[in-house]
């Protein structure tokens, strides 16, 4: 019968006062099962929030062939559940005593033999029943028999909680100074907080707002530039076609600039970009958490791939252009690459010879250990003052073996001898040789973002694990002793001749001037954003830190708050934004004047 006929019944009962001719199946169903024959059913009946009565089943899906059909129904008898569409629960009624079947999704009693929906009056007044005590536990008012249940209350702070409240931050309100431009909420569309704490540091690192600000880049014009190429093309052959017709990070990205600089401090909601984000990376496609640091890498390389892709149809040459700068560190194949892009060096010294391999890679990030030498053991006083707010509270825990970003960009740029395993063939010896590996940073990005790795994953034991070991970070840094300029200076000493000259022809397109005579002009930066985890490994949430006009703004999600700087250092970091100095206070000075 379908929903219609239903509805219809329904309203014949109602307008004449009288029921159907029973069904022989559901009065042989009434007369075995004694005075209470929906006893255990009433037990299994819930009320959805559309205020719709149905069955509370752990699994809704068929016993028999395992499917999710929309027409389920379990048998009264002995409760198994079988679907219609596949003529399971048909087949199940085929036994003695098991014909009679309700509706899982309507709670709606139905016979399988007859076909048809039955009627009974004592298994409606159960659903009657059910309805009215989950209506009477949502308003307050339950029964004292039923299940006691928690009442919603929301949540106001107490005396200890609004001082530590009120010395840690200040909400921004109406009575406050008016916010630095830009600086807005965004919503949590499940479980996106990694996305929101990333965007929240992309909107205000300079040379990035400045790009889509200054309109570089128009979505109007891209979007129909795009659609004319996908019409030219002959648009809708494949999937690919019509990703390129769609899918542009860097469109989304324009208008989520737009919207932060608009003036409207309501939280904004980012469901457009991260669409196009799915469709970049499907691989990472779901409502479930994601790392933070891993959507970075893969937001810049979409926004990179759609570039060299378009620039791919006009001209090989462009292509190779835009492949040596990015050897070359120049970046100026994309935005992305144009911000965040350096070059790692790589010396591989053979401890025979003394014969060393140089290479250059790219990188938008550095990713740092935290020294295995200092365990995370938390034996300070979690005791806190209220003079101090939380402040107190997060650092007594975590100042035992504590790190130092200088401490762990010192780590990575010593000289590391390589395992028996690990040996490399060596050109002078012609065989393979143990060696001593050496990374500096050839060329420093307009702005280095750091990753701490807090995630452990260990093969041998089959286990991973989050390591809470709190970080010291300066606001200000000095890059130069983290040079090649400067660490091969540290390993030869000052010599009159370029370290680099025998390595100009590794690098492509490589300036013939020598390149560490001016690199360390703009080794100083700044910090802007911090990006920092709380939680545990797979349960844990995202929240940014911005210094906006040397002020700090906690960004979580959709909420803006204006905090001290002590809380942000007693933050545990996983990623961290550097600036260069100059752009910092250009920034700054712009913004003032704004």
């Amino acid at each position: 019968m379908s929903s219609t006929s239903s509805a219809s019944n329904h309203r014949l009962l109602r307008r004449h006062h009288h029921l159907p001719p029973p069904c022989p199946h559901l009065a042989s169903y009434l007369s075995s099962r004694g005075l209470r024959p929906f006893r255990a059913i009433h037990r299994l009946l819930r009320l959805r929030p559309s205020g719709r009565a149905s069955l509370r089943l752990d699994v809704p899906t068929c016993a028999s062939c395992g499917g999710g059909s929309r027409r389920l129904y379990a048998c009264l008898a002995c409760a198994a559940v079988s679907c219609w569409d596949s003529g399971h629960a048909a087949a199940h009624a085929g036994s003695p005593g098991h014909e009679i079947a309700v509706d899982v999704d309507r709670a709606e009693l139905f016979c399988c033999a007859c076909r048809d929906q039955v009627y009974d009056p004592g298994f409606d007044a159960a659903v009657v029943l059910s309805v009215r005590s989950a209506v009477a536990v949502s308003s307050g008012s339950a029964p004292s028999k039923k299940r006691r249940q928690v009442e919603y209350r929301p949540w106001t702070p107490g005396t200890k909680e609004r001082a530590l409240v009120g010395e840690g931050s200040s909400p921004i309100g109406p009575h406050s100074p008016p916010p630095p431009a830009g600086l807005r909420g965004l919503n949590n569309l499940g479980n996106t907080c990694f996305m929101n704490s990333v965007l929240q540091a992309l909107i205000h690192t300079p040379p990035l707002r400045n790009y889509f600000l200054s309109d570089r880049h128009n979505r109007f014009v891209c979007q129909r530039r795009r659609m004319k190429r996908y019409k030219s093309g002959g648009g809708g052959r494949g999937d690919n076609s019509r990703n390129e017709k769609k899918v542009c990070l860097a469109c989304d990205l324009d208008a989520i600039f737009s919207a932060a600089f608009s003036g409207d401090r309501t939280p904004y909601s980012p469901a457009s970009f991260l669409y196009s984000w799915w469709q970049h990376a499907s691989n990472l496609a779901s409502y479930e958490q994601q790392d933070a640091h891993e959507f970075f890498i893969s937001m810049l390389d979409g926004i990179h791939e759609k570039v060299e892709h378009d620039q791919s149809k006009t001209q090989d040459q462009d292509l190779y252009n835009n492949h040596t700068n990015l050897l070359t560190g120049k970046g100026d194949c994309c935005i992305a690459h144009r911000v965040f892009s350096g070059i790692l060096r790589s010396d591989v010294t053979c401890t025979v010879c003394g014969y060393t391999s140089t290479t250059y890679d790219p990188c938008v990030d550095i990713s740092l250990d935290l020294d295995p030498s200092h365990r995370s053991t938390k034996t300070g006083s979690m005791k806190s003052r209220v003079s101090n707010g939380e402040v107190e509270s997060m650092m007594a825990g975590q100042n035992h073996g504590m790190s130092t970003l200088m401490g762990c960009l010192d780590r990575f740029t010593r000289p590391e001898r390589l395992g028996a395993d690990q040996k490399f063939f060596c050109q002078q010896c012609q065989e393979k040789q143990e060696s001593l590996k050496q990374m500096s940073i050839r060329k420093l990005p307009l702005v280095t973002c750091f990753h701490i790795k807090r995630f452990e994953h260990s093969s041998t034991r089959n286990m991973s694990r989050k390591v809470d070991r709190y970080l010291q970070f300066p606001f200000s840094l000095d890059m130069s002793r983290y040079l090649s300029s400067s660490v091969l200076r540290s390993r030869y000493g000052n010599r009159i001749f370029s370290f680099d000259e025998e390595n100009d022809d590794h690098v492509a397109g490589a300036d013939d001037d020598d390149p560490n005579a001016s690199v360390e002009i703009s080794s100083e930066f700044e910090l802007f954003a911090v990006v920092t985890h709380t939680g545990k490994l797979d349960a844990g949430h995202y929240i940014t830190y911005l210094r906006l006009n040397n002020q700090w703004y906690r960004c979580d999600d959709a909420w803006i708050t204006h905090v001290n700087e002590d809380l942000v250092r007693a933050a545990q970091c996983y990623m961290m934004f550097y600036v260069q100095k100059m752009l910092y206070y250009k920034a700054s000075e712009s913004a003032s004047a704004s």
